[in-house]
Parts: structure tokens; sequence; C-alpha cells
């Protein structure tokens, strides 16, 4: 399904824009195409013929190197992070989508024991609810990361590799799929690797649509976080006013490793609802710094975008969502 006509390839030969002071770099020739070529057929059997017939032609894509330079996670503190996630509109929206799609946010959490809330928090700041599921072409974005990206080329190497395989599998033409910068695809944005580990077909119609398909986007969704370890019935995170000096706990980090009575000894209760292991987040606010304990949960949402930032945001437009259905 990979082979591309003679005309076609001049076509997209001729249609690419260039990457680099208008010479025209031709991602089949790169020194180690060959090597993702006969990796992907010694594995998965796709022909190494077409693997390359779809890297010809292909470009350096400048947009991607510098949008992976610059990402709001890292640019940003939570004053600034917040009101792009929480903003009335998309809060307005994720009300609007959880009525509408409540029944199937419902049997998603259900299933897999995690909140309708949080999995409509997710597709929300994912792709506005999939309004927006992004502008890039995967294909050329992976490659470009691939070979001209070396920071980070073995992951998107692999990513590369997944792509093809993924559009083989799901019936995907991998020129026409569009998605972020770093070609994160459909309603809830998933990575190729993780299209391919967690999606599920939620209707059981023999596809994991993940486009346009809310069946599938809602229990894939639910069945990542599950997958990470979510725990049903557990809190995500609580803001707090320690009495002590919590530098030291904080410096640990957001992946759960306190006890109770580090907490209890800077002034933080605990609730007994959870009895393992806690974070202790400090944000700088609009209002100055802000303090929050972190369960296992909020470390799951990480596991989608590792950022704490990324899951607090999930976490409070949850709660505004749910708290609009009350």
């Amino acid at each position: 399904m990979f082979s591309v006509s003679r005309a076609l390839r001049a076509v997209l030969v001729i249609g690419v824009v260039t990457g680099c002071g208008g010479a025209l770099a031709d991602y089949s020739k790169h020194p180690d195409a060959r090597a993702l070529a006969d990796r992907v057929f010694e594995a998965h059997g796709l022909p190494v013929a077409d693997t390359l017939d779809l890297l010809n032609g292909l470009s350096r894509y400048d947009a991607v190197i510098e949008a992976m330079s610059k990402p709001a996670e890292k640019t940003l503190n939570w004053a600034g992070y917040r009101p792009i996630f929480l903003k009335p509109e998309r809060v307005e929206q994720g009300v609007a989508f959880y009525r509408e799609h409540r029944g199937l946010l419902e049997q998603a959490g259900e299933r897999y024991g995690v909140p309708p809330a949080i999995i409509a928090a997710i597709i929300g700041v994912e792709s506005r609810y999939g309004r927006f599921k992004g502008k890039h072409p995967a294909l050329r974005s992976l490659a470009t990361l691939a070979f001209d990206y070396p920071r980070r080329s073995p992951f998107f190497t692999a990513e590369l590799e997944h792509f093809l395989v993924l559009s083989r599998e799901e019936g995907l033409d991998p020129r026409a799929v569009k998605g972020s910068y770093a070609a994160a695809m459909g309603m809830p944005q998933f990575i190729s690797s993780s299209y391919r580990a967690y999606a599920v077909d939620g209707d059981g119609d023999g596809k994991r649509d993940l486009f346009n398909n809310l069946h599938d986007v809602t229990h894939s969704v639910a069945n990542y976080l599950a997958r990470h370890g979510w725990r049903d019935g557990e809190p995500v995170a609580r803001e707090v006013t320690p009495s002590g000096d919590v530098i030291s706990l904080v410096e640990k980090g957001y992946k759960p490793s306190l006890k109770s009575a580090e907490l209890a000894a800077v002034g933080v209760a605990t609730e007994p609802v959870h009895t393992g292991e806690y974070a202790l987040l400090r944000l700088e606010g609009d209002r100055g710094a802000e303090h929050w304990v972190a369960y296992p949960n909020f470390y799951v949402i990480t596991r989608y975008n590792h950022s704490p930032l990324y899951a607090m945001a999930v976490f409070q437009l949850s709660q505004a969502i749910k708290s609009a259905q009350n």
C-alpha cells in the first residue's frame, strides 16, 4: 500500500518546501535512511523500496525544529501556562463536550476506572475537544526530527518506524496524516508508539480511529491512564499551606517519594484515602507561590506529558468541567 507512482512522486518532489537555502533535501538519500528501511523490513515486513519511496522528496522541516526548542511547558511558569488551558472559553467548551458525550465518557470511565472529567480534560488540553488536531505533516515532521535533530534522533527514529507500521496497521495514508510538530495525532494527540500500544477499538468496529471516532478516543485515553497506574477513587492534587521550610521536599520532584510524616513535619496534613507516597509541588502562580500535594494519580497524568504544569492544567480543567455538572 506504500508504493508511489512515478508521476505522484514527481509531484511530491516538486511540491516540497525546502528547508536550507532553497536546496532540495531528499531524506531517502540520508545516510541513516537505508538502515531504517532495512530495520522496518526485517522487523515488520515493510518493503525497503516502499519506505524509501515515502522518504523520497521529503526535506528538512524547519518549523518543527524551531517548535521543539521552545515548548510552553519549558518556557512558561504556572502563571503564564494556566490561562492557556483554563480560559473561560475552553472551560465552557469542556462543559458542552461533557454534556454532549457524557454517555461515552462515563462508559470509558467505568471500564477503566478513570474519572470521565479527566478524560474530557485531556481531550480538551490536547486538541480543544477535537477542534484542532494539528497542522503539520506527520511523516515529514518525524523524518526531520529523526534525521536532522541529533539531540533526540534515536527517539524520533523509533517513532518514525512506529508511524510507518501504524499506517499499515490502521490503514492510514502516511502522506496525508497531520498532527502536532512532534507528530502527535488525533483528538488525544497520541504519538505513534502510544497509538500502537494504548489505542483501543472502543466500539468494536475493527478499527482504532483516534481522529474521528469518539468511542475509540475516550476509551483510548482512559486505557492509557489505567495502563500507567491510575488509582480509581484516589485524589489527584490538593493545594496546601505549609508552615515550614519545604525547599528540600519540593526539590525531590513530582514523582511521589515523600512519606506522610515528612509532610506533617512542615505542617501539611494527609488524608487516609491515600496511604502511599506523595510529592510536594511549588508553582509560581499569578498571586505568588502555590504549594500542592500531588498524589500518584497526578504523576500518572505526567506520563501523558512529562510536565507538572500539564498535569495541573488537566486536573484543574477537569475540576471546572465536573463542577459545572453539579
